[in-house]
């Protein structure tokens, strides 16, 4: 049942398609709880997209109604996948958009990985 207020999941959405392997992506890592990939669009050296396997739509969505083992399977899978990727040590960001505002683009809860460069301000001041 979707988190009041947000539309229920779309089960055709690019990355419940991608989950299901109708559509390639160039894998980075993958485990029970999340599937990491490379962004098609870069906007840093290192642009690697997480996703859980569930289907939820938003963060809200999967904080509400996911297992507590796939919420911590998730983020471990984020931070193994930052450690194995070799962001920790020079820094990276992790980002994950909600709704209209943020600019989120595709209704499956997802959380960015930016790093390989001098990333500036978050939001300019």
């Amino acid at each position: 049942m979707p988190v009041s207020g947000l539309p229920p999941y779309d089960s055709q959405n690019i990355f419940a398609r991608i989950l299901r392997g109708e559509i390639p992506c160039r894998k980075v890592f993958e485990n029970e709880f999340a599937l990491a990939f490379h962004d098609i669009n870069p906007q840093a050296p290192v642009h690697v997209l997480v996703i859980p396997k569930g289907p939820y739509c938003s963060f809200a969505d999967f904080a509400a109604t996911a297992p507590e083992a796939d919420i911590a399977g998730f983020f471990r899978t984020v931070g193994t996948v930052a450690k194995d990727l070799g962001l920790e040590a020079p820094g990276y960001r992790m980002l994950a958009n909600m709704g209209e505002h943020s600019g989120q683009e595709v209704p499956h809860f997802h959380v960015h990985l930016f790093g390989g460069r001098p990333l500036g301000r978050m939001i300019p001041g």
